[in-house]
Order: structure tokens, then C-alpha cells, then sequence
């Protein structure tokens, strides 16, 4: 008998992963290797924490971080002038039927990681977590 219960998608599949991560695996030779002749690019070391795919997997949003004292919304732009090359680049060594269009985004997550980092090192939070030493004192 048929199984009528519709499927409900829980995350991206396997197939969007892998593909996201040989994309990121690609972005990042290509940038390394120095391909791209931007000088904006050029002039920062760039990390790809992840890449995501949509569904059809026509679609890679590649979300970036320069690391040092660069302006990562200058980094994405110069991504973004740099996108028809870049996706060149990653046909060339992602063998799939169709090139994924491109998008770079600035990753947040380590911006949200030290703000978190910093609340839980704030003494208002210190004071909750510790244990309390009057309580332990007057239970001898």
C-alpha cells in the first residue's frame, strides 16, 4: 500500500549540503589561488564558513567573513562586481549541469558568538552562574 502522508522537509538534504560544501570548497581555492583580480580581494584574507544551496540547486548563497580590520560590506561588493568570473571559476571545478548563481553575504555568526561570549563574562551573569558561598558557609 502507498504511503499517502505528504513528506515534510525537516532541513536541506544531504545532496544540498554536499553541493554547498564543494561550492565553499571551490570559492575558497579560487580566492586563495588569487584568481580574482579585484584589488579589494586582493587585499584581505576572506573565510567561507558556509555555503547554502536552494532546493534546484541553482542557487549558492555564500556567506563570508574578512578577517582583520576589513570592511565586510566593501568585501561583499567587491564579491558581487567579481560574480559572473567567480562562477566561472566554479563550473570549471564543481561538475554540475547547471553553474549555481551566486550570491555572498556577510556571515554574522561570529559577530553573535561574541556578543554572547561577552554576556556570559558580564558580572550581572557571573554573579548568577556562581555558586553561592554564603549558602555553602552556613551549611557547616
Amino acid at each position: 500500500m502507498k504511503r499517502t502522508t505528504p513528506r515534510i522537509a525537516k532541513g536541506p538534504s544531504q545532496r544540498q549540503l554536499r553541493v554547498g560544501e564543494l561550492v565553499r570548497h571551490a570559492l575558497a581555492e579560487i580566492l586563495l589561488r588569487g584568481e580574482v583580480r579585484d584589488p579589494e580581494i586582493e587585499a584581505v584574507t576572506i573565510t567561507i564558513p558556509e555555503v547554502k544551496m536552494t532546493p534546484d540547486l541553482r542557487l549558492a548563497t555564500a556567506y563570508v567573513m574578512p578577517l582583520g580590520n576589513s570592511d565586510a560590506t566593501k568585501t561583499v561588493a567587491a564579491l558581487d562586481r567579481n560574480r559572473k568570473f567567480i562562477r566561472g571559476a566554479v563550473s570549471k571545478r564543481v561538475n554540475l549541469q547547471f553553474a549555481p548563481d551566486l550570491r555572498f553575504r556577510v556571515d554574522e555568526t561570529f559577530e553573535k558568538g561574541a556578543r554572547i561570549d561577552a554576556l556570559l563574562r558580564s558580572p550581572a551573569v557571573r554573579r548568577d552562574i556562581a555558586p553561592d558561598t554564603a549558602d555553602d558557609a552556613d551549611s557547616d
